[in-house]
């Protein structure tokens, strides 16, 4: 029983210590109609908070490894907030401003698994082209 009781503090220490370590990004709504983050490369468990600090926007997913996890559409103009908890690649956007290129793309655990399926999404020709140059960001781990 004593033994159990180790493993059982062990991973609970393990499970806190990694909670502990969780960030929160924060994103905002910019006047250029875009996100002040366009590729967001965070760990399992990171959460992103989105800040209107412009009108008029929102927060929409379009793609991502797991979208049954992800939350529905938020409210124009709305504090928004999602943890992630499953690796690989999301791509959101503006619901009024997605054609005009108004995206972002998120990275979780530096994992590019499902790249080829964001890149197979129906956009417009602007997002197509606003796409194509966050990959190549992604891709390469840069930030911005």
């Amino acid at each position: 029983m004593h033994h159990l009781l180790k493993i059982f503090i062990t991973i609970l220490s393990l499970t806190l210590a990694k909670a502990a370590f969780a960030e929160t990004i924060q994103i905002e709504f910019t006047e250029d109609d875009s996100y002040s983050i366009e590729v967001a490369h965070i760990n399992i468990g990171d959460t992103i908070k989105w800040l209107p600090k412009n009108e008029g926007h929102n927060v929409e997913f379009f793609a991502g490894p797991d979208m049954s996890s992800l939350p529905l559409t938020s409210e124009i103009d709305e504090i928004h907030s999602v943890t992630f908890k499953s690796p690989g690649v999301y791509l959101y956007g503006c619901t009024p401003h997605a054609d005009m290129g108004m995206l972002g793309l998120i990275v979780v655990g530096n994992d590019l698994h499902n790249l080829e399926a964001i890149k197979s999404i129906q956009l417009s020709r602007v997002s197509k082209s606003v796409l194509k140059r966050f990959i190549e960001k992604a891709r390469s781990g840069a930030k911005s």
